[in-house]
């Protein structure tokens, strides 16, 4: 089992405990250090069996924010977790607003996608392979164009279609996106990491010995995944909304209708700043499958009762 994973495996069984380790590995400071500080510090990991620190040591945080758990290589500079927030929240800024064309609205959209697909595929589960394939790199193009075009939806309907009911703008501007946005997070997971579910995913007695691939983890491991997305997603765009509802009801809105527009940007990005953390919390990275759900194949061979799976992110 790598080192990243023995890790997470006494400190990640909590959400509580989960969700205080990823504000320490989301530091954007972490993106300072070389690529070889960082393989100084996955060096300096504790050996299997050692006793683990209650408080994560600085060669913990940077090895658990910067390597990938199953190569073992130093993930792309743009692509590391600390860099998620930095990178996603202008992209989110940008998407999540009206526009007044359609081709602006696509252009925002499909740089927000292209990210969140190439992100998924980066921190994938790559047990069973180490290069991306030509497939895995189509899949990759064709979730960004259509999460993008989905995503776009709600404004090709007002400006395309002409709508002019309030009502129904308020509805195309406000409560679509919702449901629409989370649902396209989720699907863009679903489809860049296809070929996991095909080829299974490498899992772990509780020694951490490896005992085979299995598709039924990698089908858990992707579900996750995917829903924590739709949550961060879908509660990124719904609470700006809410959030907006309440200050036009404020005498500062009401004077001065100008502060809508800043207002929207800082509650988007503060709340998309909140559900990073949380949303990397809502299941552990290092995953578990009870032995009933895993193939008769594995059953057959494996002793133990749980077994053990990267998640990916």
């Amino acid at each position: 089992m790598d080192p990243n994973l023995l890790l997470w495996k006494p400190r990640g069984q909590s959400f509580v405990h989960r969700f205080q380790t990823w504000l320490s590995l989301l530091d954007p400071s972490l993106l300072l250090s070389s690529d070889a500080e960082i393989l100084k510090a996955r060096e300096a990991l504790p050996a299997a069996g050692q006793q683990l620190d209650e408080k994560v040591p600085p060669a913990e945080i940077l090895s658990l924010s910067s390597v990938h758990a199953d190569s073992g290589a130093v993930l792309p500079f743009v692509f590391r977790p600390p860099a998620y927030f930095p990178v996603l929240g202008p992209l989110v800024v940008g998407g999540f607003l009206p526009h007044p064309t359609v081709g602006s609205t696509l252009v925002f959209q499909s740089m927000l996608q292209i990210y969140s697909a190439s992100f998924s595929f980066a921190n994938r589960n790559s047990s069973a392979e180490q290069k991306a394939s030509l497939k895995q790199l189509l899949l990759i193009a064709g979730s960004a164009f259509n999460t993008a075009v989905g995503g776009a939806l709600p404004h090709i309907f007002i400006i395309r279609l002409g709508v002019s009911s309030p009502t129904l703008q308020t509805f195309c501007r406000s409560f679509l996106p919702v449901p629409l946005q989370a649902a396209l997070a989720a699907l863009n997971v679903f489809i860049v990491r296809s070929e996991e579910t095909e080829t299974g995913i490498r899992v772990f007695d509780s020694e951490g010995n490896p005992v085979g691939f299995s598709k039924a983890a990698a089908e858990k491991a992707v579900r996750e995944t995917a829903q924590s997305r739709a949550v961060l997603f879908g509660t990124t765009a719904a609470a700006p909304h809410l959030v907006a509802a309440l200050l036009y009801r404020t005498r500062l809105l009401q004077r001065r209708p100008l502060l809508a527009g800043p207002c929207h940007y800082i509650s988007t990005a503060l709340v998309l700043g909140l559900m990073v953390p949380l949303s990397f919390s809502l299941f552990p990275q290092l995953g578990s499958i009870t032995r009933g759900k895993l193939e008769a194949e594995l059953r057959a061979e494996a002793a133990g009762e749980e077994f053990y799976f990267h998640r990916g992110l």
